[in-house]
């Protein structure tokens, strides 16, 4: 039987629960499943505005947003109904936050994180980036974790930083990894593609002193245009748009060849400007096309030779005075 001032079930007391405490616990779940239904009902509403032309970005910051808002008015919504003095609100806020402090300090600190992540604009899903010695693109990101799909990184690079990776390249390993974003506090985070969706590449070429070096200087010139000219308006663009954004001087983002005198051979580094995805593609076909090229030129390339020479012949004479 329900009495004014507390439940009964056949004259036993149920857990001590008044009619004051019952009142509040079907207010908080009347007040969570309300957010819920409404946090729902605006992301349906979303969806179906937008229809077949889905954007996943925007779908994603529409979760993002309303999961947040939610949370926060589920946590202020509850304060509200189980605490009506400030002076016990106090109380227990701080025994709180101090227990949470203490119990879930990594977690705390991870959603720290997120809020720089999102305030700060650090990066978003869809951005290359390297994060806690992960390199790849972002496929989610939420309160605590980030998922990044892991790519390669070049044979000089996976010798040090990626030990057991197995692409040697920056293309996808098929490997998806969790870093919980707490991360950010303790190592630098590389965006490859927010800013300037685009990055200086280069290629080493390395020719005998002796061969023709304003042939060979041609020739990767031509291999770096053509393999790059479909990017080229848009480079030039987005590197306009962020040096008068931050007032920086960029690079050229016109092909470019250097020298390096070595002790061998003459090193010549042609650099230049590519997107961030596709890097592999616009390198080999640079690589296919100088090759073909210096053997049309015969050209050759440089590389270290040992030579074994022959051992002259060694003769031994004897005094005449000395047994043989």
């Amino acid at each position: 039987m329900l009495y004014l001032g507390r439940l009964d079930l056949h004259g036993i007391r149920l857990i001590g629960l008044e009619r004051d405490t019952l009142t509040r616990v079907l207010l908080t779940v009347a007040a969570i499943g309300a957010v819920l239904l409404l946090r729902a009902a605006i992301t349906g509403g979303i969806r179906l505005v937008t229809g077949q032309h889905r954007n996943d970005r925007v779908m994603f910051w529409t979760r993002q947003g309303t999961s947040l808002a939610a949370f926060v008015v589920v946590v202020l919504a509850t304060l509200s109904i189980w605490f009506d003095n400030a002076a016990t609100l106090t109380t227990v806020a701080g025994f709180a936050t101090a227990g949470l402090a203490i119990a879930a300090q990594r977690a705390v600190t991870a959603f720290a994180g997120y809020l720089i992540i999102i305030r700060g604009q650090t990066f978003t899903v869809g951005d290359r980036i390297k994060m806690g010695g992960v390199q790849g693109d972002v496929i989610a990101l939420g309160f605590l974790q980030t998922r990044i799909l892991e790519m390669g990184q070049p044979p000089d690079v996976n010798e040090q930083e990626s030990p057991g990776m197995w692409v040697r390249a920056r293309q996808f390993s098929g490997r998806v990894v969790t870093v919980t974003n707490d991360r950010i506090f303790d190592e630098a985070v590389y965006n490859f593609t927010r800013e300037l969706p685009f990055i200086w590449e280069e290629l080493t070429l390395p020719i005998p002193y002796r061969a023709d070096r304003s042939r060979a200087e041609r020739i990767l010139l031509d291999a770096a245009g053509a393999a790059t000219s479909g990017h080229a308006e848009a480079a030039a663009q987005a590197s306009g748009v962020f040096a008068a954004r931050y007032n920086v001087r960029l690079d050229s983002e016109q092909p470019h060849v250097y020298w390096r005198l070595t002790d061998n051979w003459l090193e010549m580094t042609v650099r230049f400007i590519v997107p961030e995805h596709g890097v592999r593609e616009i390198k080999d076909a640079i690589a296919r096309r100088v090759i073909a090229d210096l053997d049309a030129a015969g050209i050759e390339v440089a590389s270290a030779t040992t030579a074994i020479v022959e051992m002259p012949p060694l003769r031994i004479t004897t005094s005449p005075g000395m047994k043989e």
